[in-house]
């Protein structure tokens, strides 16, 4: 039926700032800028997988109306509307390192966890963002890791 996902939306508060954060220091490229005279098309995308895109959408119409924009805004700065997005990588450390020094804050540093390692970080916005270099192979989680888990949580 369907053979893939080309198109996925992030909310951010202010487009311009978005793509600085997002091209300028995750390393997207745009793919698509364009002013539709109600809203603004703002697509973004890793240049190893230009098929692929995030679009950077203000809340508000006509997707939204403005009081549930006004609630949407609200929750994307209180980080409440979950991942955003989980970036994969070959190495989370060196991808850690390289965004600390471009300074990207993030909210949990690279971490071993049962399914690879990963780290954490929040876009200028509040959404969150997950990096992660998977584990090779099946991976097997015990009752220890799940107890561990809960424990760092």
């Amino acid at each position: 039926m369907f053979s893939r996902i080309s198109i996925h939306s992030v909310y951010v508060l202010d487009q311009d700032e978005a793509l600085d954060f997002y091209v300028g220091k995750l390393g997207f490229q745009v793919t698509s800028d364009v002013d539709m005279g109600f809203m603004r098309w703002l697509l973004v995308a890793l240049p190893s997988d230009p098929d692929r895109s995030i679009l950077l959408e203000k809340p508000g119409p006509p997707s939204l109306s403005e009081e549930s924009a006004a609630q949407v805004r609200d929750l994307v700065t209180k980080g409440a509307l979950g991942v955003a997005a989980i970036l994969s990588t070959d190495n989370c450390q060196k991808t850690y390192d390289a965004l600390r020094a471009k300074g990207v804050e993030f909210t949990e540093m690279p971490t071993q966890q049962p399914y690879g390692i990963d780290c954490a970080l929040r876009d200028p916005f509040g959404n969150h963002i997950r990096i992660t270099q998977q584990a090779a192979g099946p991976v097997e989680v015990t009752d220890e890791d799940i107890a561990r888990w809960r424990a760092d949580k």
